[in-house]
This record gives C-alpha cells, sequence and structure tokens, in this order.
C-alpha cells in the first residue's frame, strides 16, 4: 500500500495526516495560502514545521486541497514549493472546496459549504464540482466566515453599537484601542486571520439579542448569495464544514428548517472524510 500524505489548509491552519500502511499520523502548521505567502515561504514552512516532524519518510503520494488553489498560478506555485521539498513524491493539488466536497459528499451528490475563516461553496455531483458561487475572500465577500463575523464585532465595538454590557465585555477580553484594531486591519499582514480572531467573542456570549443577530444575519448574507444560488439545494443535502460552521451549527439547523432546506453533515474539519476518500 502506497504511503499517503493528505494536507487540507485553510488560511490560518493546515492539518496533514501521513497514512504508512495501518499507521496514521497527524501534524499541524500554519496555513498555505497563496494569497498570503510566496513559494520560498510556503517551501521555509513544509522543511522546517512538516519534513522536519516527518523524519525520513518520503511519501509516494501527496494529496494538498488548499485555499486559494482554484487558480491555476497558485496551484502551480504550491506544488512547485512543494516537490522541492518532497522530490520523490507524486503531487496532486487542488482547492479546498474540492476537498470539503469530498469529505462531506464522498461519491454523493450535493451542496458542499465551508464555514471558516473564510466561506465558500458548490454544487458537487460525486465527481467533480459543477457549480460554484465565487469566494471573493475577505474584503468583497466571505460571508458568514470568521472574518465576516469578527469584522461585524469590531464595527460594532468601534461604532459603539454594543450595549453597556457587552461593551465591557469586549474591552475586558481584548484589550485593544481603535487605534490597535485600525492599524492591525489596514498595516499589518494578514488581516482576514485578525479579523477573524474576533468572532470568538460571539460564540462566548451567545443568547444575547445583539449576539445572535449578527450570526443570523451572517449567515443568511452566506445564504442568499451562496446556498440559493444553486437549484439543486432545494432537492440535495446542504452540508457544512469548518470551524465557523460547526461552532454554530445549531443556527444552520434552525435556517435550514426555516427556509424548508435539507441539512446535511456539519463537520468541524474534513480530515476524517479525506482519509475515508482516499482509502
Amino acid at each position: 500500500m502506497p504511503t499517503k500524505l493528505i494536507a487540507d489548509s485553510g488560511s490560518t491552519k493546515a492539518e496533514w495526516c501521513l497514512l504508512d500502511g495501518k499507521k496514521k499520523r497527524t501534524f499541524i502548521t500554519e496555513g498555505l495560502s497563496p494569497y498570503f505567502l510566496s513559494g520560498e515561504q510556503i517551501q521555509k514552512i513544509l522543511e522546517e514545521k512538516l519534513r522536519a516532524k516527518m523524519k525520513n519518510i518520503e511519501p509516494d503520494e501527496i494529496f494538498f486541497y488548499g485555499t486559494g488553489c482554484s487558480n491555476p498560478d497558485n496551484v502551480k506555485l504550491v506544488k512547485k514549493a512543494i516537490q522541492t521539498v518532497f522530490t520523490k513524491s507524486a503531487v496532486a493539488v487542488d482547492h479546498d472546496l474540492m476537498g470539503a466536497a469530498k469529505a462531506l459528499c464522498g461519491n454523493e451528490k450535493g451542496i458542499a459549504c465551508i464555514l471558516g475563516t473564510g466561506s465558500n461553496s458548490c454544487y458537487y455531483n460525486g465527481k467533480k464540482i459543477i457549480k460554484n458561487s465565487p469566494g471573493l475572500g475577505y474584503v468583497l465577500g466571505d460571508e458568514g466566515s470568521g472574518a465576516y463575523l469578527g469584522k461585524k464585532v469590531i464595527q460594532y465595538f468601534l461604532y459603539n453599537t454594543f450595549d453597556a454590557d457587552l461593551m465591557d465585555r469586549f474591552v475586558a477580553k481584548f484589550q485593544v484601542s481603535s487605534y490597535d484594531l485600525l492599524d492591525a486591519v489596514y498595516k499589518k499582514p494578514l488581516p482576514n486571520r485578525y479579523l477573524a480572531s474576533y468572532a470568538i467573542f460571539l460564540a462566548e456570549n451567545r443568547g444575547h439579542y445583539m449576539v445572535e443577530n449578527i450570526i443570523e444575519d451572517g449567515f443568511n448574507d452566506f445564504f442568499f448569495n451562496h446556498v440559493y444560488k444553486y437549484r439543486e439545494s432545494w432537492t440535495l443535502p446542504v452540508n457544512f464544514i469548518g470551524s465557523v460552521a460547526y461552532g454554530f451549527r445549531d443556527v444552520l439547523k434552525d435556517m435550514c428548517n426555516t427556509y424548508e432546506l435539507q441539512l446535511g453533515k456539519v463537520l468541524q474539519k474534513p480530515m476524517d472524510g479525506l482519509v475515508k476518500f482516499h482509502s
């Protein structure tokens, strides 16, 4: 049986699973997004954070599913970086949406949605992605994602929209000034990750009407701009993957019931499904 290395990479972190016979080992590195990292930076992370931990094991096959890898130029960049580090491995690079579809649907038809640091969606026919509502990134899109929800939290704070109770909770938790927030968003690298880090405030303050409104509004935006664009969503399961989807799965369930959609799987991460798919 060939040794396989499977990767699921978002913007924030990447999970790697090494399948060596009946043995399974997991490694975590930072996310390898070609939109934010150069080929040299990706190569350095692979050498220092992954290859070093794998010792002398050389995978026969590497399956990499990552954010930003729907762009052919990005695929070439990531593939070259991986092949430079793992010179003897056969490397296949695809985008994280395909990884989500395989993990959620296997060989069955369905709608696959990602709600993590960013967001995306597609109609998957059991073999390939047939339709894809474009993932426009944290500036133009990413509805319902951690970055989208975190941005709303920051806006509510900066606009003084939160009531006194939530303002006090925000200040106590994050201890940042308006200047700190704006500087991090507009001047420092990886603002999407920074924005997403504020979504935890919503999870920690469930039950407050303002918090529930932010979550529901964000998910409504996602359903309107993504899920409803697929006619197939009315007859096939709508599946979700990602930390935001899993953390607020009760809201997704309520919304699917309200809009008479069939909720399928809601998974925190795709690795178990990808291991099953490639085994």
